[in-house]
């Protein structure tokens, strides 16, 4: 896309702009009024970039930019305007002049051209940025929609790889097995596990309540084999659960503290807390790490990042903290926007 942004700048700037100047009488501009004709040029190939690279661009960005961006327009109007200013000749008045024109003003040539080129550059800078902008905004879903797919592979080797289901299905026969009564409520939790990656799967959004309903279980899932060296503390609260977030975007992380952060000999405790408020989402994470080692940012957490970027650029902020014994991840989103 960058190369044919650069091939659209040369066909402008080579061509279409320097067609504009042999179609008017530059020659006989250009000889009377040399540096007029030469800073009036420079002008609009100057125009041109700063509407391509700077104001045009900002227009597609939120409201603050875009304010800037009319703001440069308008400043590039009020330059225009300067320049048209500067009187080079008085019009000659036309003899056989008659009816309403003869009431029109006398607009001098050089005035006429220089304000055609520049309504000319302003269309076909925002023509060329706009059509640049849908292009990569269609590439951009594009490549959502790819690393969505990516992640959720991801997602279900981290969520539905065997030896996670057999450990949870076994723990569950243990409680049976004692006849213990959170046993079925158990099964049912992962049954309900099971059935949400299923269908959240083929969809881009869910609800911000069933993706933290989901966390949930995931967590009392996970906490049925731990020991007493483990503890877990899980603060949601949420006040707007019709909120849309990505399925399973959270869930990364929070597997991350369950497999890294636990320990059968050592005390260890693991902290998750996911909050809403006027659409700001704050979620984060703090678990030891064992062995104690550097685990790095795992290619689940790439995925993460990766998603963030796609889908909410310029609205989030993800912070990682690991200095080889404690991992901490903290991320804020706003929703509404």
């Amino acid at each position: 896309m960058k190369h044919i942004a650069r091939y659209i700048d040369l066909v402008f700037c080579l061509i279409v702009l320097p067609g504009i100047f042999l179609l008017s009488p530059i020659e006989r501009w250009a000889h009377h009024f040399t540096t007029y004709t030469v800073m009036a040029g420079i002008w609009l190939y100057a125009l041109y970039f700063i509407n391509r690279r700077i104001a045009i661009p900002l227009l597609f960005v939120n409201k603050r930019e875009r304010v800037k961006g009319i703001a440069i327009i308008l400043l590039t109007v009020l330059v225009t305007a300067v320049f048209s200013g500067i009187e080079l000749y008085t019009p000659k008045p036309v003899v056989f002049d008659d009816g309403f024109s003869q009431y029109l003003p006398r607009v001098a040539q050089y005035r006429q051209v220089l304000w055609t080129s520049f309504m000319i550059v302003e269309a076909f800078s925002f023509a060329v940025s706009t059509l640049i902008y849908s292009t990569g905004q269609i590439a951009r879903l594009k490549e959502a929609e790819f690393q969505k797919e990516k992640a959720e592979i991801e997602l279900y080797k981290a969520q539905i790889k065997p030896h996670f289901m057999f450990n949870t299905l076994n723990s569950i026969y243990g409680l049976f097995l004692t006849r213990n009564e959170n046993a079925l409520p158990s099964l049912e939790k992962f049954i309900s596990m099971m059935r949400y990656v299923h269908l959240s799967s083929n969809k881009d959004f869910v609800s911000l309540g069933d993706e933290t309903e989901y966390i949930r279980q995931y967590v009392d899932i996970q906490s049925l084999r731990l020991n007493k060296m483990t503890s877990v503390y899980l603060h949601i609260d949420v006040r707007n659960e019709n909120l849309r977030i990505p399925p399973m975007l959270l869930v990364t992380f929070v597997e991350n503290c369950f497999k890294h952060g636990i320990s059968s000999v050592e005390p260890s405790t693991i902290r998750i807390s996911l909050t809403e408020d006027e659409g700001t989402l704050l979620f984060s994470t703090s678990n030891l790490i064992f062995p104690i080692k550097r685990i790095g940012e795992h290619m689940g957490i790439d995925n993460c990042r990766k998603r963030l970027n796609l889908l909410y650029e310029g609205r989030y902020r993800l912070s990682i903290f690991n200095n080889n014994d404690i991992f901490k991840v903290s991320l804020q989103i706003n929703l509404k926007s």
